[in-house]
């Protein structure tokens, strides 16, 4: 994964293959582009099982509202390159409005409900925590 660390964000996810679908809902949200653009932010990354996690018929939809889609993508994403040290307990603004919760240290980080699979991952302008749900706004 040390390719992408001169990579922007939207960019890097889509080198990454564990985050495909990711990927193409960041191209079908319009959100890539912000993400490449955004000054220093943290990406809670959900993996494809993640998303194949959601029954096909809601995934299918989802994908294909560009407005529900970037609703539930932006809450993935919060200001400021956040290092796991200052994941540890606490609440994180996003992108959308909405707050995660954010507790554990190391190998048993969870951010919401979803365990962090693989953290600090570096792009130019990012930090990716790839995840293991999609989590949803209130």
């Amino acid at each position: 994964m040390s390719q992408i660390a001169s990579e922007p964000a939207g960019t890097a996810v889509g080198r990454i293959p564990e985050l495909s679908v990711l990927a193409s809902g960041l191209e079908k949200s319009g959100l890539k582009g912000k993400l490449d653009s955004a000054k220093d932010v943290t990406i809670f990354a959900p993996n494809n099982s993640a998303f194949e996690s959601i029954p096909e018929e809601a995934r299918k939809k989802l994908m294909e509202n560009k407005q529900e889609l970037a609703k539930i993508i932006s809450y993935h994403v919060v200001e400021g390159k956040v290092t796991p040290a200052e994941l540890e307990s606490g609440k994180l603004k996003t992108m959308q409005g909405g707050e995660l919760t954010v507790k554990g240290t190391g190998e048993n980080l969870t951010v919401n409900d979803a365990k962090v699979v693989c953290g600090d991952v570096p792009t130019s302008n990012a930090t990716i925590y790839i995840i293991d749900k999609v989590l949803m706004p209130q």
